[in-house]
């Protein structure tokens, strides 16, 4: 058990978040969140004797860019993480490699990597309601995993996660989310925006070009004002509906 962590996460709808603060909660005295999912370009180092947390969601199996971007923020000389990437039950592929090769060239040591469960951003049926309490009680023995090979002491063992290299290519569905007649032009979604996207003196637009399709506009919008296009809507649930009933476990790899 470490006694301070940082928690580091890009969680654009809030599943990443619930997901490693769930795990984080068991493995440390202290938590210090630090949220990527604005616009802030700080630089964190981190040396031997810290620990960090690292987590971020999948994105048609890899991890997103933007929170790649922000991880070269983190320099480390042998802090100790733990690498997390969140999924929404269909699969994640060469991501949870993909941050690890990334934490790793940053200078980090990882000691545990898990993929967890929470509510698929764009089809809200998908994992609904996950994590959930049987989530939480398996998360805690993942806990117990971790403390127990950090607390042998000496050099940790290598850890070896799903995944290959070249990492799988990826193409982001090119819409935008649409914004319908209740919209009252808030502005909250302009401000939460992690990449700009969405104008501020005209939010009920989005600029495709910037656009990562993250979900946070939609999630944040008070008046729920934003959504997925209908044909989108239709294309992802006829993709996700094999996973729709099926019950993903999560995995520790110490």
């Amino acid at each position: 058990m470490f006694k301070n962590l940082s928690v580091v996460y890009f969680s654009p709808t809030g599943g990443v978040k619930k997901a490693a603060l769930c795990l984080a909660g068991g493995l440390a005295e202290n938590i210090t969140e630090i949220d990527i999912s604005g616009n802030d370009d700080k630089a964190y180092g981190f040396g031997e004797g810290d620990a960090v947390l690292f987590a971020v969601p999948v994105f048609g199996g890899r991890i997103p860019a933007f929170a790649a971007g922000k991880i070269k923020n983190f320099s480390s000389r042998g802090a100790l993480v733990v690498t997390v990437v969140v999924y929404g039950n269909r699969a994640y592929e060469d991501a949870l490699l993909e941050l690890n090769d990334l934490t790793e060239r940053q200078g980090f040591i990882v000691a545990a990597s898990a993929a967890l469960i929470a509510m698929h951003s764009m089809a809200p049926d998908v994992a609904q309601g996950r994590p959930d309490a049987a989530d939480e009680e398996v998360i805690k023995g993942f806990v117990s995993l971790i403390a127990e090979k950090i607390g042998k002491g000496g050099a940790l063992t290598p850890v070896k996660v799903p995944g290959g290299r070249p990492y799988r290519e990826w193409t982001p569905m090119p819409v935008t989310p649409a914004v319908s007649e209740s919209c009252t032009f808030c502005g909250v979604c302009a401000l939460m925006c992690p990449v700009f996207a969405i104008p501020v003196q005209n939010p009920g637009t989005t600029l495709g070009d910037k656009c990562i399709l993250c979900m946070r506009c939609v999630a944040v919008c008070p008046r729920k004002s934003r959504s997925l296009p209908a044909f989108a809507e239709a294309a992802i649930g006829e993709k996700l509906a094999p996973f729709k009933d099926m019950r993903k476990e999560n995995e520790l790899f110490i």
